[in-house]
């Protein structure tokens, strides 16, 4: 038996393209008298990017847009996307490395859950080989510096205040 697969629903307009996950739109800029695309990501309802688009020959009208043009802009915002991703992440994991009062070296790493109900966070050890050693809730908040993953280790892995 042979799936069948429907293919994205695809928009080739002069102001208006997309692939099915992509959608390119040029639209009038506010600020001047010029273009500029927005490019939103199927199921947002926010552009993920908008950027200044080129004017047509007649420097009223825009340029349309072409596959090339698309393509480009289809990287450029899955780009953006990406680096934003590893910012939060960045944002939301962190790790330090310390050497205990026992002479025994820990990486330590707060992880931040964000959740609009609240977000959780957990501060954990691990060892040189990468075993747990200790995992303990903490406030969101914690701040994870190396002094305070020192603090931490030297409590004997009590729960931060």
């Amino acid at each position: 038996m042979t799936e069948m697969h429907e293919a994205p629903d695809t928009i080739q307009e002069p102001r208006l393209w997309s692939d099915g996950r992509w959608t390119a739109k040029v639209i009038k800029n506010e600020d001047d008298d010029g273009w500029a695309v927005a490019m939103t990501l199927q199921g947002e309802s926010e552009p993920a990017l908008v950027g200044p688009w080129t004017m047509g020959r007649d420097k009223k009208n825009p340029k349309p847009l072409d596959v090339s043009a698309f393509h480009t802009l289809v990287k450029t915002a899955s780009e953006v996307l990406r680096r934003h991703e590893q910012q939060l992440h960045a944002q939301l994991n962190k790790s330090v490395t310390i050497v205990a009062a026992d002479g025994q070296r820990l990486r330590v790493a707060l992880n931040i859950v964000p959740d609009e109900e609240g977000a959780t966070a957990t501060l954990r050890a691990e060892d040189a080989f990468g075993q747990e050693v200790a995992r303990v809730p903490v406030s969101p908040a914690f701040r994870l510096t190396a002094a305070s993953a020192t603090a931490w280790a030297d409590s004997g892995f009590e729960r931060p205040r």
